[in-house]
């Protein structure tokens, strides 16, 4: 796990939300997996590291990569929400979480 993932997980520990499944497979047999996952409530969580220094997620293939895994996730019925470090850190994500779970109004 990253450390950006490491930070969200404390997060979502310290607002005592549903714990997520880790890396969960959601498209057997493929290989995909969701960084964070609430399966009974079909929510996803993809953090998405290194979007400013050309990471893996950013350049062509793995960001073609993702969009299908995305894609696939989100015909499977998976709302997927995506995170940056920056929203991370400002507590946005959680924010956004929450709502989606159905924690905040």
């Amino acid at each position: 796990m990253s450390q950006l993932e490491e930070m969200f997980a404390l997060q979502v520990r310290a607002a005592k939300l549903p714990k997520p499944a880790r890396e969960y497979r959601f498209a057997a047999p493929r290989r995909w997996r969701l960084d964070f996952a609430w399966p009974a409530q079909k929510i996803a969580v993809e953090v998405e590291g290194g979007v400013w220094v050309s990471g893996r997620h950013s350049r062509g293939a793995g960001y073609q990569s993702d969009c299908e895994k995305y894609n696939a996730a989100v015909l499977a019925g998976w709302q997927v929400l995506r995170f940056t470090a920056a929203m991370i850190r400002r507590g946005d994500a959680l924010k956004t979480l929450e709502q989606a779970i159905g924690t905040r109004s």
